[in-house]
């Protein structure tokens, strides 16, 4: 095996399709052990087997289920040195009509699973006095939407969480970052598209074309290098110009 991560031990949540999957590709083509923690068994499992790893079947919604899966992923890859959280989920609600449940089940999945999986990680990390926590944020992170309230307040939680794991882990020289990808085409979503709401976006970009799930794969390969190695706290946009803040 040849590659940059070769030896690199890694985690990849909703690694089963989309650009969890392109990620989990991308970092094992590099040459990092990757298991896939996701609840799209036949999915995950091909995606597995497709890129030499590992999957595990998970159901993020709950806090203990996610524990259990990462400390299994952990011991069957003998520690961890890279964390990628991709699972997340999306909706489109009129706020007025949004339900608590379904604001809830948005925060359970992008923003507390994402907890626990990185606690998790840490207490092999720490240890290791090294670590690449990579957490996958959004563009409406930073410039919210109509509709969407509670998917850009979860993402927005997902940036300062990233943060706040960068400056208290860091000592132990863990980095933290997330990355703001803008508009992706994956299965994320599908059913609120129509082709004028894609041409409307594209039109958005200075480069006049929407995100591929490797351009957001390539900044999340940068960040597990070592190239990367003094940049953490940072919430880095793959929006093609839309946000550049």
């Amino acid at each position: 095996m040849t590659g940059r991560l070769v030896g690199h031990r890694t985690i990849v949540t909703g690694g089963a399709r989309g650009i969890g999957g392109r990620i989990a590709a991308t970092l094992a083509g590099e040459g990092a052990d990757v298991v896939i923690l996701d609840r799209l068994v036949a999915e995950g499992s091909h995606c597995a087997k497709e890129i030499g790893g590992r999957y595990l079947e998970v159901d993020l919604t709950d806090a203990e289920s996610a524990e259990a899966a990462t400390i299994e992923a952990v011991g069957l890859l003998g520690g961890v040195d890279i964390l990628v959280n991709c699972a997340g989920i999306f909706s489109r609600t009129e706020l007025v009509d949004l339900t608590i449940s379904e604001w809830d089940r948005l925060f359970a999945i992008n923003v507390r699973a994402m907890l626990t999986t990185m606690q998790v990680a840490a207490r092999s990390m720490i240890p290791a006095k090294t670590g690449r926590i990579i957490n996958l944020a959004s563009m409406a992170a930073k410039k919210g939407g109509a509709h969407e309230a509670a998917y850009a307040a979860s993402k927005a939680a997902v940036v300062a969480l990233t943060r706040s794991v960068a400056y208290e882990w860091g000592p132990h020289g863990i980095t933290a970052n997330s990355i703001c990808p803008g508009y992706v085409l994956t299965e994320m979503g599908a059913g609120t598209r129509t082709p004028e709401l894609i041409a409307s976006w594209e039109a958005m970009s200075p480069l006049g074309r929407l995100a591929t799930t490797d351009d957001v794969a390539g900044v999340a390969l940068f960040l597990a290098l070592p190239a990367s190695g003094y940049l953490t706290g940072q919430a880095f946009n793959v929006t093609g110009g839309m946000v550049t803040h």
